[in-house]
């Protein structure tokens, strides 16, 4: 920076933060100024959180950053469970593709569809809930109950990529039950920060001005059991 140029002092750029109003125009462009694609990951992440807040069987969530923590994650959702857990129903796992979708379905929202590569990690951890809720748990009923082993393969492959010892038709039924789960499961989180959407926008100007939140500082972020329950996802 040449001399004599005067930097921005913290508390002005708090002061303007501060004045900013909640409209969806407003939170793009304060973010925007905060950094190079911060604006995506701010609305990920509060997205991930809101949507964890607000269904039943999803571990609390602690805190919410967007300091880039190790390589290629760009911000986190920390969620801490409240007891040790050996077995999941149907319903608290569609609601954990929920929660994984959440980040996409505030993109969705806050950026009028234009969604970006920031939910890939999201994408893959989401579909490989799927595939085993299909495969090897027998959770969808056109399937069947029964499982499918996976073809010998290299033991690098992700869930999403393996290849089943099945028909034709029943390959087809495996990839379409995955993606309605999936979609399912989008839905559910954009159906919860459509009406969430003031605490996401306050949440994501918070979230600008602290760059980490737990559930002490922004109330929004604690389990909505104890004000409003939720309805899983169908």
């Amino acid at each position: 920076m040449p001399p004599g140029r005067p930097r921005r002092p913290g508390a002005v750029f708090f002061l303007i933060i501060q004045e900013m109003a909640t409209s969806a125009f407003q939170v793009r462009s304060a973010v925007s100024d905060f950094g190079s694609g911060k604006s995506v990951i701010v609305a990920s992440e509060m997205g991930h959180a809101l949507v964890a807040a607000s269904l039943p069987g999803v571990d609390p969530v602690q805190k919410v950053s967007i300091i880039p923590r190790g390589v290629g994650a760009l911000g986190f959702t920390m969620q801490r469970p409240t007891e040790d857990r050996f077995l999941l129903a149907t319903s608290e796992l569609r609601n954990r593709i929920a929660v994984l979708m959440g980040g996409r379905a505030a993109e969705q929202l806050v950026f009028d569809g234009d969604v970006s590569t920031e939910a890939a990690d999201d994408l893959q951890k989401a579909t490989e809930v799927a595939v085993e809720m299909v495969t090897k748990y027998g959770m969808d009923p056109k399937v069947g109950q029964r499982t499918y082993a996976v073809r010998p393969q290299t033991f690098l492959t992700p869930a999403q990529d393996r290849v089943f010892s099945a028909a034709e038709v029943t390959g087809r039924e495996i990839d379409l039950a995955v993606r309605d789960l999936i979609e399912a499961g989008n839905e559910c989180a954009r159906e919860i920060l459509e009406r969430r959407r003031a605490d996401l926008d306050a949440g994501a100007e918070l979230l600008i001005v602290k760059e980490t939140l737990t559930a002490e500082e922004f109330e929004p972020l604690r389990p909505v059991a104890t004000r409003k329950a939720v309805d899983p996802v169908a």
